[in-house]
């Protein structure tokens, strides 16, 4: 091999290893970010959980309930999609995007860089919520009694939301869920051992649920929200740890390579060398 060869696998190995110090800073980052999102989506749970059980306590007993929440009607959809910020993530957006059924008639609340480049060419409800990272549960809020006032003036009349929910370092899977109109069962009076709600709501138990619903909503896409970035966090980090493993791979294969090529082109000098001392 000539030199010239050997020159070019030399570079190649310093190439690959500058990328490798990239990928690894990014899976340490990624790493060490990992805890306080998986915090977060433990914080979240018991704020919904007490929403759900608050809302599932005033429908069961009301059988007269009415609410513009519970009313299916036809229209549009507003769908609350929530992807990542940032690329280098694997498939994590993409199999996100793959697990959509939207309408191009539909209207779309992007939360993420990657939902509001994604769904450019949509119907746009806000602009607002770019970065799904900074998005805390003030801005959630927000989003919950902006979404309540839509529902109730007709701008749309169904709420989905999609994020990617977090099962553990290794599984992340796309999620799509309803949030309005929400299903109300009432027990039957035939039923026997039906435990019947004890607390009195004030003034009354329909106005309670519709001061409650904008709450049910920020306290659904926040947990969404949690789960989502612990879920991009990571898909990066299982994507830069495999990155690392196969430039890994690579370099052992390089530098065998350059070894072989170096060690045959001290071969050859040493032969050239030993003819030449014979022919003096």
């Amino acid at each position: 091999m000539s030199a010239s060869s050997m020159k070019i696998i030399k570079n190649r190995i310093k190439s690959i290893q500058g990328t490798m110090q990239i990928t690894k800073a990014m899976e340490l980052v990624a790493a060490s970010k990992m805890r306080k999102a998986s915090e977060r989506i433990e914080g979240s749970k018991p704020y919904f959980d007490i929403l759900r059980e608050t809302i599932e306590d005033i429908t069961k007993d009301n059988k007269d309930f009415s609410s513009v929440f519970t009313r299916k009607r036809e229209g549009r959809t507003c769908h609350v999609v929530i992807a990542g910020d940032r690329g280098l993530a694997g498939g994590y957006n993409n199999n996100l995007f793959k697990s959509l059924d939207i309408s191009k008639d539909d209207i779309i609340l992007p939360i993420g860089i990657k939902a509001h480049e994604y769904f450019s060419g949509y119907d746009i409800y806000s602009r607002d919520y770019t970065r799904a990272g900074d998005i805390e549960i003030e801005d959630c809020r927000k989003i919950g009694v902006m979404l309540a006032e839509g529902y109730k003036k007709g701008d749309f009349t169904r709420i989905a939301l999609s994020y990617t929910e977090f099962v553990n370092m290794l599984i992340q899977r796309p999620e799509n869920v309803n949030i309005l109109p929400l299903r109300v069962e009432h027990t039957s009076d035939g039923m026997k051992n039906v435990n019947y709600s004890l607390i009195i709501y004030e003034p009354d138990a329909e106005s309670v649920f519709e001061k409650i619903i904008p709450n049910y909503i920020s306290g659904m896409i926040y947990g969404a929200v949690c789960h989502s970035v612990a879920s991009e966090l990571s898909a990066r980090r299982n994507a830069m740890e495999s990155a690392n493993d196969n430039a890994s791979e690579m370099l052992d294969k390089l530098s065998l390579e350059y070894n072989a090529a170096r060690q045959a082109s001290i071969t050859q000098e040493l032969t050239e060398i030993t003819a030449g001392v014979e022919n003096l």
